[in-house]
């Protein structure tokens, strides 16, 4: 992995940005400050399928189970990685001291003090958002079903069908989104489509500077960003198909060969101009994207 200390030329209106990444050699770690991609590291080594992270933790799908770490900050090395269990991990989300996994075999659970809870099956689930779990048959939202656990008083949940079909990933914001083999949809009197086409990644969430919401989808080829409630294709300076978007100081994105991209206003760099900076870090397979 690259060092790259001459890059990391921060000054005090730079925080440093943790980016994790779900590889197919491991967690890696990428610190940025502002439009410096600075440096990248290997931070565990396994089949990472996906990443989340919530509260300063870090929690990794794999097919040994979910793993869960202490993030990295304040240029703090990334902590231990430890096992939730649940194995066959292809999917997390967190929220919280909530984690919400799926598995190979469709199987929704939540986890909360100490337990793997189920909350249903379904058919190849692809991606978990907040509530909602991305599946080949549709959209599910996790919803409670009114029974509440006489230990910890927590409400149990059940999935609920709300709809679409050959979901490829789910954006569990504000204003929920979906990415479909057909088009990109948003969730309001039922879904409504967005923009036609194959859809595979979609996010959303709010920049820290600005406190913007933003949200950004992928077809195979092409990024596209919302900008006043309309969505326009974006000129990256790199090709390849991104599989992951995510929001902190500025907006990150990754593309599946390995080339990390940020994308800084013109107040938040050296220069000025603001734009998009990339770094390739040689890392294949990337499928998941979140910040610290």
């Amino acid at each position: 992995m690259g060092e790259m200390d001459e890059d990391r030329v921060y000054d005090d209106r730079r925080r440093e940005t943790v980016a994790y990444l779900a590889t197919g050699q491991g967690v890696a770690t990428v610190r940025v400050a502002s439009d410096r991609v600075g440096r990248f590291s290997l931070a565990h080594r396994c089949d990472a399928r996906d990443v989340a992270t919530a509260d300063g933790r870090v929690y990794v799908a794999t097919p040994a189970g979910v793993l869960a770490g202490k993030g990295a900050s304040d240029g703090s090395a990334p902590g231990g990685f430890d096992s939730l269990g649940f194995d066959d991990a292809v999917a997390v989300t967190a929220d919280g001291e909530r984690v919400l996994a799926a598995n190979g075999d469709g199987a929704v659970a939540r986890y909360r003090g100490g337990e793997w809870r189920s909350v249903g099956t379904v058919g190849d689930v692809r991606a978990l958002s907040g509530a909602f779990v991305a599946a080949a048959d549709g959209v599910y939202r996790v919803v409670s079903d009114g029974d509440t656990d006489a230990e910890d008083g927590e409400d149990s949940a059940t999935l609920r069908n709300v709809g679409l079909d050959d979901v490829r990933d789910v954006a569990g914001g504000a204003t929920p989104l979906a990415a479909t083999g057909d088009g990109l949809y948003r969730l309001g009197n039922g879904w409504l489509c967005e923009r036609e086409g194959g859809f595979e990644t979609v996010a959303s969430g709010v920049t820290e500077t600005d406190g913007t919401e933003r949200a950004h989808a992928a077809t195979a080829g092409t990024l596209y960003a919302r900008e006043a409630g309309e969505w326009t294709s974006v000129e990256l300076p790199v090709a390849g198909a991104v599989t992951g978007v995510a929001y902190g100081e500025c907006v990150y994105a990754v593309t599946r060969d390995g080339t990390f991209l940020v994308a800084a206003s013109p107040e938040r760099t050296a220069d000025g101009t603001g734009g998009w900076r990339h770094r390739s870090l040689g890392l294949p397979d990337v499928t998941g994207l979140a910040v610290v």
